[in-house]
């Protein structure tokens, strides 16, 4: 017997959280299927382990630049009770999930969807209709296409690690790579990140990278540009090699290679093609509205839609954009302003609105003002010697943009994605009265004075 609902939602992580709870208050039959764990990347494999595991690093971290400023001593990371506290935050998540879906009347399906029509699904084959679909499967790992990829170790293997390795690899500079080498090299192990371009960390400005760069090179990790991997082998001790380079002609030893390369929409099996859903290279196309650009009853969000941002704030906002659009009819747009992204290295990178080059190359008039904050008072007391700021400003002093490395770099870019948001001005954010003596009194020392009129 067929199944019928108001809306199906693919995938139970952020996106189609947002709008199956959505619907579901507005009175729509409501099912979300999904085919792992309830909750999605963020909370169960993502984010929330992720940012519980790197809290040991930042201790470290934090007391190692008080050496010989009031402290002395080491800590050391203590792997398997992190991990144990780490599940703490995890492991109850899908069932708590699960039963929030139920006691909201959300049905809870589990299984692989595939779709079969413009509004038709069959989860482990049994079929299910739909008056709306929401597609939101989320990301995964993006395939490495090279020799000896089966034996690399993908990030959510990593995040359950029992223990650690001596050394690891991480293939790719970007976001994973990073956060996981400032992890690992605090509980000392040998961190070596290969990228195969000439800068890290893109999206960023360059400059901020490799203030990062420098910070990661003072903890230990070896960082290595224009590293492409060609291979990975097995070694006859029992460990790996890991090739990259022109031709593959250097070879790097370690006891375990980690996939830090980027993830891509997980789309494969989901029968696009049968609904009709046209994809590009970024995800499933979308309109202003998260509807599908070639099937008006299919709406996606998050990681697998093509849109800007694959993040969970942004991911929550598509889900609940695109409920109000199924809702009410396509009469909201997602606003992509101002939204923070972060890199959670120690310390961590932080960007909100376009780089430099990315707002000239829009035809944006902007005005830079840089600097790092290595004298101030908040990363000074500190003992941080890799900060750096960079804003930019519209003619009038409207604030475009702002990039951040330093300690609280990720609070003080809600601060200026507030900012950004609501056009603020650099001689209005300046006005403002902060709290003293914190991060985000010293904003008005990273602004620029008010151009005249």
């Amino acid at each position: 017997m067929t199944r019928r609902y108001d809306l199906v939602v693919v995938g139970a992580g952020v996106a189609g959280g947002a709008a199956a709870r959505a619907c579901r208050d507005a009175g729509l039959t409501v099912a979300v299927v999904e085919s792992d764990r309830f909750g999605g990347t963020c909370p169960l494999r993502g984010c929330n382990p992720k940012k519980v595991l790197l809290g040991a690093a930042e201790a470290v971290a934090r007391v190692r630049g008080l050496h010989g400023r009031g402290l002395r001593g080491e800590p050391e990371v203590d792997w398997a009770a992190l991990q144990a506290f780490k599940a703490g935050f995890v492991d109850d998540m899908p069932g708590r999930i699960e039963s929030a879906y139920s006691r909201r009347g959300i049905d809870t399906l589990h299984g692989h969807a595939r779709l079969t029509g413009p509004r038709g699904l069959e989860v482990d084959g049994e079929p299910v209709e739909a008056g709306r679909i929401f597609l939101g499967p989320g990301a995964r790992p993006a395939p490495l296409g090279i020799p000896g990829e089966e034996l690399v170790t993908l990030s959510d293997a990593f995040l359950d690690l029992p223990a650690l390795p001596e050394s690891i690899v991480f293939i790719g500079g970007g976001y994973i790579s990073f956060e996981f080498a400032h992890m690992v090299s605090r509980a000392g192990v040998r961190a070596t990140v290969l990228h195969r371009g000439p800068r890290v960390l893109g999206g960023f400005e360059p400059e901020l990278a490799e203030v990062i760069v420098a910070a990661s090179r003072q903890a230990g990790i070896d960082v290595r540009t224009n590293m492409p991997v060609t291979a990975v082998e097995r070694a006859p001790d029992g460990g790996l090699t890991v090739l990259a380079g022109p031709g593959g002609a250097r070879a790097f030893a370690c006891a375990m290679a980690v996939h830090g390369a980027g993830r891509a929409p997980a789309l494969e099996g989901l029968g696009l093609e049968a609904a009709g859903v046209a994809v590009g290279p970024r995800g499933i196309l979308v309109n202003e509205y998260m509807q599908s650009t070639s099937n008006p009853a299919v709406y996606a969000g998050g990681d697998a839609a093509s849109t800007p941002f694959a993040l969970t704030p942004s991911s929550n906002n598509e889900g609940l954009v695109a409920a109000h659009n199924m809702l009410h009819g396509n009469s909201l747009s997602v606003d992509q302003a101002g939204i923070p992204r972060v890199v959670f290295s120690v310390p961590p990178l932080a960007a909100v609105g376009p780089t430099e080059a990315e707002a000239r190359a829009h035809g944006l008039d902007v005005a830079v003002h840089q600097g790092d904050m290595n004298d101030w008072l908040p990363w000074q007391r500190l003992g941080e010697e890799h900060t750096g700021y960079k804003i930019l400003t519209a003619p009038g002093g409207r604030i475009v943009a702002a990039h951040l490395a330093g300690h609280h770099a990720e609070e003080l870019a809600n601060t200026f994605a507030l900012a950004v948001r609501l056009g603020l001005t650099a001689e209005q954010v300046r006005r403002t009265i902060w709290a003293y003596p914190t991060s985000g009194y010293y904003i008005q020392y990273m602004l620029p004075q008010q151009e005249p009129q």
